[in-house]
């Protein structure tokens, strides 16, 4: 990292969501990352659970529910900012 480290938070997809607040800190792009690969592998572990049960094990109710769920985990980071990631001109 150079001298000149910004220290601004910018949120994932901030240019299509709301603003957000000046005093937001955010987390660092290395923790952003393992909160993407963690959730990202929740996600796939309840979508893969959601299949066996709407196939296999014919609960069409839990299925339906595991799968929003896994979408919603694997969704989940999209909700933090980064820290340092504008630009600034």
């Amino acid at each position: 990292m150079s001298k000149d480290t910004k220290t601004d938070a910018q949120r994932f997809g901030g240019e299509f969501g709301p603003f957000r607040k000046g005093d937001t800190t955010g987390v660092s792009l290395s923790t952003f990352k393992t909160l993407v690969w963690v959730s990202n592998i929740g996600g796939l572990i309840l979508v893969v659970l959601a299949l066996e049960m709407l196939f296999v094990k014919q609960m069409f109710g839990w299925g339906l529910l595991a799968l929003i769920g896994g979408v919603a985990i694997a969704l989940f980071p999209s909700n933090y900012e980064i820290v340092g990631m504008n630009d600034e001109s």
